[in-house]
């Protein structure tokens, strides 16, 4: 354990920037995630990236009764494997064929060339939370996303101490915010679980 902290200490700092109220001055603060779904368009098009054995995916089906509802996900690696995958094909089979959820196994960032832009209404990210990723991430779906549409996302956290792991999703999404005039306008505070956050271009 001590180790694991030791490295998370010592690897490159991240670049740091501090949003403006300019930029959070619309922010909301809501209870946790699943209170965060009441505040994001119903009946849309999104997608969850980062979807591992799709907990969070039933909730949006139940809250959101999204259109179209694409779950992006590698499930590629022994913690997220191919037989969870079968595992949330099984549990969401009717919607499947149905047509209103629809699978797409691959790499977050090369799943988006997939889509054309201003594609979605909402997305949400939680895939590895590194500042890498994250960034990617947030610079390629940008242009998926329609006029007055919402990016949001897990972990927005500094790390997980517990398993020694570093995150770059703050210093991502506030990189972003700042480079491209997007707004915080949503975080969740509930310290039981990571905190979510959701930002949209500034008009």
């Amino acid at each position: 354990m001590y180790d694991r902290r030791k490295r998370m200490l010592q690897e490159k700092p991240l670049p740091k920037h501090s949003l403006p109220h300019s930029q959070i001055k619309n922010i909301q603060v809501i209870v946790n995630r699943l209170a965060l779904l009441a505040f994001l368009p119903k009946n849309a098009v999104i997608a969850e990236i980062g979807v591992a054995q799709g907990d969070f995916t039933a909730q949006v089906l139940n809250t959101c009764q999204p259109k179209k509802y694409f779950l992006i996900d590698t499930w590629s690696t022994q913690r997220y494997s191919e037989e969870m995958k079968e595992s949330v094909k099984k549990r969401f089979n009717s919607q499947i064929q149905q047509g209103q959820v629809i699978i797409r196994e691959g790499n977050s960032v090369l799943m988006a060339q997939d889509f054309p832009d201003c594609f979605f209404d909402w997305i949400y990210l939680d895939t590895d939370h590194s500042y890498c990723t994250t960034k990617k991430e947030l610079e390629i779906y940008r242009h998926k996303i329609k006029k007055g549409g919402i990016i949001a996302g897990h972990d927005f956290i500094q790390g997980n101490w517990l398993k020694g792991k570093r995150y770059g999703v703050i210093e991502a999404v506030s990189e972003f915010c700042i480079q491209h005039n997007w707004e915080m306008i949503y975080l969740t505070m509930d310290y039981n679980e990571f905190p979510s956050f959701g930002i949209r271009a500034i008009e």
